[in-house]
């Protein structure tokens, strides 16, 4: 069972109490979307800590002295794997740089400065520190400018929905942005063994978006990226560290009937090395050769070979990387 120090606050803000800042409807389902997906693996495992935050009227606004109680909270931690901010609510951006809109606001530039968020993060001792923002100019964050006094430090990660020009989106009452975000967690951004991070995130945003329209923004200065959540993997990695006795200088292997167990002259070995074989093929580790599926292959003694995303495990399990 993993066990590790990972802490986030999320918030979402519907409420703003001046008529000068539109409601908004899909920041609070957002937030509990996230922070479900946050607080533990598939397996049930805890995983992240999370402080839940939420304005949906004026018993529960969230004004600008409570949002900024709530970062310090979470980066103030002593030495967590990860610290992790997430808002979803209105972003405002003049020259002077962007904000975060809090349910106080008469003005954007009233809220929270995305450079203040900054530095609160750059000053804090967790390992990693990732702040995700679903909010109109949030690509603002992090972003050069002559106000910008705060570089991105080690350890810090930041994904936003869009760019500090645009707009984020709703569909169907929730934001795009955050619904490609969970759907990452969920699995979507999981690699073979299961473990979903940073990077593989913001590959799966981005591929979703396409080329046009919204745009996510991701920065980052990590030496090796955490891992965010876990699924349940593939290939299990007991199987997965067979590739190298499976495949013992990354050559084909010959496969014949023997190999398949509906056949006549079924070996209780080889069917056994041929069903993790298989499971390789099923998540694009291993393909046949001059044959359209496995079960040909073994029955007319063809053989199989690594891909080259098989070739890279191969290379991980040979180095004990994993």
């Amino acid at each position: 069972m993993r066990r590790r120090r990972a802490k986030a606050v999320v918030v979402g803000v519907n409420y703003y109490k001046s008529d000068n800042v539109k409601n908004l409807f899909g920041c609070v389902s957002d937030a509990y979307e996230v922070k479900t997906v946050l607080e533990r693996d598939a397996d049930g495992t805890k995983n992240f800590d999370v402080v839940l935050e939420t304005a949906v009227d004026e018993n529960s606004a969230i004004d600008r002295r409570k949002l900024k109680d709530l970062i310090l909270d979470v980066f103030n931690e002593d030495n967590p794997e990860i610290a992790l901010f997430y808002f979803s609510g209105h972003g405002y951006l003049e020259d002077s740089g962007g904000y975060l809109v809090t349910s106080d606001c008469e003005d954007g530039d009233q809220g929270l400065s995305m450079t203040e968020i900054l530095g609160y993060a750059t000053a804090s001792k967790a390992l990693n520190k990732i702040i995700i923002l679903d909010c109109c100019h949030s690509g603002k964050m992090g972003s050069p400018g002559a106000e910008t006094s705060v570089t991105i430090c080690e350890g810090m990660t930041i994904l936003t929905a869009s760019t500090d020009k645009q707009y984020a989106s709703e569909i169907d009452g929730s934001g795009l942005f955050t619904k490609l975000f969970v759907d990452a967690l969920m699995g979507g951004a999981a690699n073979i063994l299961g473990n979903i991070t940073p990077g593989s995130v913001y590959a799966h945003i981005d591929q979703s978006l396409g080329e046009f329209g919204q745009r996510p923004m991701f920065r980052t200065n990590v030496k090796t990226f955490i891992s965010l959540r876990e699924v349940n993997p593939s290939v299990s990695l007991s199987d997965l560290r067979r590739i190298t006795e499976l495949f013992p200088a990354r050559e084909e292997h010959l496969l014949d009937p023997s190999y398949e167990p509906t056949s006549d002259n079924a070996d209780k070995n080889n069917c056994e090395k041929f069903e993790i074989m298989q499971s390789y093929n099923r998540v694009g580790l291993v393909v046949p050769i001059d044959s359209d599926h496995m079960y040909y292959a073994a029955i007319n003694s063809k053989s199989c070979k690594l891909t080259a995303l098989g070739e890279h495990y191969w290379n991980l399990v040979k180095n004990d990387r994993i």
